[in-house]
Formats: C-alpha cells, sequence, structure tokens
C-alpha cells in the first residue's frame, strides 16, 4: 500500500513539474511580409532572434507599431515572452502568434511556468526561439505544381 501511495505522489508531482510547447503551424504565403508588432515589454534579444530566423527563412518582415499597423500589412505577428528566475534567469513563457487579415493563422506556445523542480525549464532562448519560429513559419508556395502534377 505504501508503494502505491509513493507510486501515486510520484506521478502527481512530476505531472505538476510540467513543460508544454504547442505549434499550430502558420501558412504564409511565399514572398509575402511579415509586419511583426513591436512588444517593449519582451527584451530586446527575443525580437532580434526572431527577425533573424524570418530572414533565414526568405520571409521578409518588418516591425511596426502597435498603434499604428498599416492597412498593407495583410499577415502580422505578436510575440509575448517572460524571464523567470529561479537559481538563474532562464525564458520561462514565450508565444508567437501569426494573423492573416486579422484571423488568428498560427501560433506556437512554449510554457515552462508549471515547471517547477523540472531542471529541463533552464534553457538558452535563442535555441527555443528558433525551434519554435521554424516549426511555425511554414511557407506556403504557388499551387501551379499541384495544377500541373497533382
Amino acid at each position: 500500500m505504501l508503494k502505491k501511495v509513493s507510486a501515486i505522489t510520484s506521478i502527481i508531482f512530476l505531472s505538476a513539474c510540467s513543460i508544454t510547447q504547442n505549434i499550430e503551424p502558420a501558412q504564409i504565403s511565399k514572398g509575402s511580409e511579415l509586419c511583426i508588432i513591436e512588444n517593449t515589454d519582451v527584451r530586446e534579444g527575443f525580437l532580434k532572434e526572431y527577425q533573424s530566423v524570418l530572414s533565414s527563412k526568405g520571409i521578409p518582415n518588418r516591425l511596426v507599431s502597435e498603434n499604428s499597423v498599416p492597412e498593407s500589412c495583410e499577415w502580422t505577428s505578436t510575440y509575448i515572452a517572460r524571464w523567470t528566475w529561479d537559481l538563474s534567469l532562464y525564458m520561462s513563457y514565450a508565444e508567437i502568434k501569426v494573423f492573416h487579415n486579422g484571423s488568428l493563422d498560427g501560433e506556437a506556445k512554449y510554457d515552462s511556468t508549471k515547471g517547477g523542480a523540472n531542471m529541463s525549464k533552464f534553457i538558452d532562448a535563442e535555441p527555443k526561439i528558433r525551434e519554435l519560429v521554424n516549426e511555425l513559419m511554414q511557407i506556403k508556395s504557388a499551387s501551379l505544381f499541384f495544377r500541373r502534377f497533382g
């Protein structure tokens, strides 16, 4: 009986120390520009890495103000990230959303806020941002191939 209680307690403790990551890819059209709505509450390095990954994927992007998003921005993106102190400073939460004409098209979330004693929460932010953006941004190419060969 004591072993069962111990096992159940361990399972509950471990599940309380979970880190989650969910990605629903965005299907951005090839050659489309992504307007990133600046979030001044997030560390500057997050935005730099986000834009760097977009550029490496060939996705043109520009930074716009939340108060003045141009009508020409067909594709927009928002981002949130938080850093937490627990023995050291680490990125505990990140969320990137991509919108097409104002409708949510894809999002990526990383959440270690319930990580508790899970040491996997101590990550380098840049590789995690790269991973999230690479999985989030799926480039939709022209359907000419499918019309001809599909």
